[in-house]
């Protein structure tokens, strides 16, 4: 069920016990020269939609949270942003209200990697607070890195910024709004021994023009087969947390 297009009695309907909430969370920030700026939350709501069209018996799907924490795209202009320790507040406070409705089944899915420590702690303060229920999350792209790899040509095989699965995602979902002759790789910078190293910087530091990759190998079919991939990895996940035996309390 789509939690936009539904009434509250609807909702109110619903099975509180068995009905997974999923939470797309996003981002508004600039995506080098070549992508717009609300492209995480397009491609996060495509993911997530996909995946409500498949289980709208089990799922309820909430609006798309675009506003997230980008305070390291500011030196290439183009971007909202929210504190980190802010949007860890909004998440919990987004979702706080379901929890008291008696909901228990919770998954966050992230379309941004700056998102990534915020909505790990909320998800820590939301269990803290509501205990016995299921409080999960992921990025997209980590739920199905392998067969992203897979269709990946360049030479980075994990989503960057503006990168070879994001433009390619975005010329098959929404090629109009891609700067084709804008497209330019950018290679990383960072020393190859300092690579899984987490190393805060922004971006006016770290890249060239606002991108993290390759997106000159992108492709509308690499990107149609690569959201395929990511719909059919995630699918069963939902499943699985809609299906999942909660501990009590």
């Amino acid at each position: 069920m789509i939690f936009a297009d539904s009434t509250a009695a609807a909702i109110r309907a619903l099975d509180r016990n068995q009905t997974l909430i999923i939470a797309p969370i996003a981002a508004c920030e600039q995506h080098a020269l070549h992508l717009p700026v609300f492209t995480d939350s397009i491609l996060v709501a495509a993911v997530a939609e996909r995946v409500e069209r498949a289980l709208a018996d089990r799922t309820l799907l909430l609006p798309v949270f675009w506003l997230g924490a980008s305070e390291h795209h500011l030196p290439f202009g183009g971007t909202l942003t929210v504190k980190v320790e802010t949007l860890q507040t909004i998440l919990v406070e987004l979702l706080s209200p379901l929890a008291r409705e008696g909901f228990s089944r919770f998954c966050i899915l992230n379309g941004h990697g700056g998102n990534d420590d915020p909505f790990h702690v909320a998800l820590r303060r939301l269990d803290a607070e509501y205990p016995g229920k299921l409080w999960t999350g992921s990025s997209y792209w980590n739920l199905a890195k392998e067969p992203l790899a897979a269709l990946c040509d360049g030479p980075r095989k994990t989503v960057g910024h503006a990168c070879e699965i994001e433009t390619s995602l975005m010329l098959y979902l929404r090629p109009e709004l891609v700067d084709r002759a804008a497209i330019a790789d950018d290679p990383s910078t960072t020393p190859a021994q300092l690579a899984d190293l987490f190393w805060a910087r922004d971006f006016g530091r770290s890249t060239d023009h606002g991108a993290v990759g390759y997106p000159g190998f992108a492709s509308a079919e690499k990107g149609r087969k690569m959201l395929a991939a990511i719909v059919d990895r995630i699918t069963p996940i939902a499943r699985e947390l809609a299906d999942l035996k909660l501990d009590p309390a």
